[in-house]
């Protein structure tokens, strides 16, 4: 339980610096694979493997935040889909 506010904020970090990608492949597939491993270990108990994850995730946050900023240095146009998506919402 003493981890719960600290998953919660990391989750929600990693969606947000995710969702800062300007390609539509690269933000679309940070976005699930967050979502996918969060939900695979939801149910996890042993705080060492806890501390583990939270490691390995605040690494993959560094990364992501590293790498959105390389894509705002080198942007190149945007996909279709994208254009599509913002009429249709």
């Amino acid at each position: 339980m003493a981890y719960r506010r600290k998953v919660i904020q990391l989750y929600k970090d990693l969606l947000r610096e995710s969702k800062k990608f300007k390609s539509y492949n690269y933000r679309e597939y940070a976005v699930r694979r967050t979502r996918d491993a969060f939900k695979e270990h939801k149910n996890e108990d042993d705080p060492k493997k806890i501390s583990s994850l939270l490691k390995s995730a605040e690494e993959n946050l560094d990364i992501i935040r590293r790498q959105v900023l390389i894509g705002e240095m080198y942007s190149d146009g945007s996909l279709i889909i994208e254009s599509q998506a913002k009429h249709t919402t």
